[in-house]
């Protein structure tokens, strides 16, 4: 296994940036590109140190054309490259060209200031490139390579590429857990933060649901696995982190374009200059060539590239330690521009398990018979796998009272299920009984209140005469309300999209705070509600967590999976997916991705006034190549670090 382990066993989860800053300070320093900044800055300091009144002599020139390799290495081969492989221009190769023109007329110093600084702001953003890719996979660090697999009485250790589906693994104490699985035997509290991004440990045992790349904690636990290795949680969060640093948004390719054509304009602009201005009366070659680097370092769109991206990763990386992970730089722009939450009704606002709310005896049933009502109730139920049947077993288990083994039963199809005990008939079913014109006008009165509170109904009958009312609903989730209110601060519209009934809809719709409430949806049907929400307000992102919203998801705007119970197609489909299922961290990430549009266009209005402001200074009030240098690449590492905050954003 992984030496890593013992750290991962106090509890650190794997998306914390670093913790302590010195860490921080080292992981900079330690950054390759930032090495060579730094390199060619000492020894254009050294270069200069050893400078003479007249000039540079020989060791000092040395010394700046080692500064300006160290430095200029890596910008001067991705200039070239896209040069030949994409035959375009890029500000790389401008300030190449701007550095090796300074020198060319004896401005060794201004050349090599320019490469330092230059070298300076790309090694910044290749840091925040490295940080954010760092704090989102971090937890491929995490991946087990293998398990140990129980078969026919023996341990034997296998690639986690060959555990099938229904194979028994067993983990050890302080291990990875090597596959989706439930726990068959042991109890253990297993570190979920790779997956959830929960803090702190969630306790497991016999029937819980346990995931890949988790930490085991002080005890064993033997594990049926439930997915192979390609389709885990752990797998399809490599994909997303894969796709997550591929694709950029639609501002940023725009920006490539912008600058691509830029580059040819400042070329073109740089060559007239140095043809030109000669011919001016009182302009030497000299003075024309100096103007012409200048206006080409000034002129240059660093800061302006330089807007975008940083931000962008910031942003993904500070969600994504907090469970919520973007698969695109794209779906940080478009969620920015929310305009309604739409939410799926059924484990989504709500848990996804119903629970029995009221149990209410009738003058059939004999005084003290609960308990046992409820015991034959739990053995009616516990051969079914219906939901509403699982919520009475739960209620019977919770209250300590154990079901009564029953004769005969038999589901009734249509209605519910019946069984022998004691010599009685006992039903279990639908509330149709009240719909007959002999029901008691109380129980029928009672049920409509029930209903109206958006439960469902059903009765306990004993030889045909009703003995209970049983409430059954899905309850909302604790946080459901708060995560709606949050949405609603932001001037968000919230809407509900559920294939259930009109008013269970409306009593879950009202009891959540909800803006608007659509009941009774097929997929085809969320996806037209989806489509007019988008046409009435404008973006729309979509949460939901089943097979059936994935259509829905795929319309939206922004699709939001449900990553611990959500279906494989709606993870799939999703464009960001909540790995612990916290809605409430919804408004919190739009509030971010606002945050984030907000400084993308403070930086490219930044960038935009200082290359204006240094063009009209170069050509108004002859600005020397060192300001000239100092205020464009100054410019650059300002956006960059302007983008750098959100990664300690809340």
């Amino acid at each position: 296994m992984m030496p890593a382990l013992p750290t991962a066993r106090q509890g650190r989860n794997p998306f914390s940036p670093g913790g302590k800053g010195r860490q921080n300070l080292k992981a900079f320093i330690q950054n390759r590109e930032m090495q060579a900044a730094l390199g060619s800055g000492a020894l254009m300091l050294l270069a200069w140190l050893l400078s003479s009144a007249e000039g540079p002599g020989i060791l000092s020139v040395v010394l700046y054309i080692l500064a300006y390799g160290i430095g200029g290495w890596q910008k001067a081969r991705e200039g070239v490259e896209t040069l030949i492989h994409e035959r375009d221009l890029d500000v790389n190769l401008l300030m190449i060209a701007a550095a090796m023109g300074a020198a060319a007329i004896g401005y060794w110093n201004e050349g090599a200031m320019l490469i330092f600084i230059f070298a300076l702001s790309g090694a910044l953003e290749s840091y925040t490139n490295e940080r954010s890719g760092k704090d989102i996979s971090a937890l491929l660090s995490l991946k087990p390579e293998t398990a140990l697999r129980m078969r026919d009485g023996k341990v034997e250790h296998v690639a986690i590429e060959q555990l099938r589906v229904c194979d028994l693994v067993m983990v050890k104490p302080g291990e990875l857990i090597p596959a989706d699985g439930t726990v068959v035997r042991g109890q253990s509290a297993v570190n979920q933060a790779s997956i959830t991004g929960e803090s702190l440990p969630i306790s497991k045992s016999s029937g819980d649901e346990v995931f890949t790349g988790t930490i085991n904690g002080e005890g064993a636990l033997y594990i049926e696995v439930t997915q192979s290795a390609e389709g885990t949680v752990f797998a399809k969060i490599i994909k997303m982190v894969e796709s997550a640093q591929t694709e950029v948004p639609a501002s940023q390719r725009f920006i490539k374009r912008f600058e691509s054509l830029y580059a040819r304009i400042v070329v073109v602009v740089t060559v007239l200059l140095i043809a030109l201005l000669p011919l001016l009366p009182g302009w030497s070659w000299g003075d024309s060539f100096y103007k012409a680097m200048v206006f080409l370092v000034v002129a240059s769109p660093c800061a302006l590239v330089s807007s975008i991206m940083p931000v962008m990763l910031s942003a993904i990386s500070n969600r994504a330690r907090h469970g919520v992970l973007f698969k695109s730089g794209v779906h940080v722009e478009n969620m920015s521009m929310t305009a309604v939450v739409a939410f799926d009704k059924t484990g989504t606002l709500t848990l996804g398990e119903p629970l029995v709310t009221d149990w209410l005896m009738t003058d059939a049933a004999e005084a003290g018979e609960q308990e046992q009502l409820l015991a034959i109730a739990a053995g009616l139920e516990a051969i079914s796998g219906h939901p509403l049947a699982r919520a009475i077993v739960q209620y019977s288990t919770e209250r300590g009272i154990q079901p009564y083994e029953l004769e005969q039963v038999k589901a009734i199809t249509g209605w519910g299920i019946a069984g022998e005990w004691n010599g009685h008939q006992w039903k279990i079913g639908r509330a149709d009984l009240l719909d007959q014109p002999a029901a008691d006008i109380e129980w029928v009165r009672r049920r409509a209140e029930l209903e109206a509170e958006g439960k469902t109904v059903s009765l306990m009958l004993r030889d045909e005469q009703m003995v209970a009312l049983i409430a059954i609903r899905d309850e909302l989730r604790p946080q459901a309300q708060e995560a709606v209110e949050q949405l609603q601060q932001l001037g968000i519209q919230v809407a509900m999209l559920t294939g259930d009934r009109p008013a269970v809809a409306e009593a879950i719709g009202h009891a959540a705070g909800v803006d608007h409430i659509y009941a009774g949806l097929l997929p085809e049907d969320k996806v037209a509600r989806i489509q007019e929400l988008r046409e009435r307000y404008g973006h729309v992102v979509m949460v939901g967590d089943g097979v059936n919203d994935a259509p829905a998801l795929a319309a939206a705007t922004v699709g939001l999976g449900m990553g611990m119970k959500g279906s494989g197609a709606a993870l799939e489909v999703a464009d960001v997916v909540l790995m612990n299922d916290g809605i409430e961290q919804i408004a919190a990430t739009i509030r971010l991705t606002r945050r984030a549009r907000s400084i993308v266009r403070q930086n490219m209005i930044f960038a935009l006034t200082v290359i204006t402001l240094l063009i009209i200074g170069n050509f108004a009030d002859n600005l020397a190549l060192p300001l000239g240098v100092v205020g464009h690449e100054g410019s650059t590492i300002l956006v960059i670090l302007n983008g750098l905050r959100l990664l300690r954003a809340r």
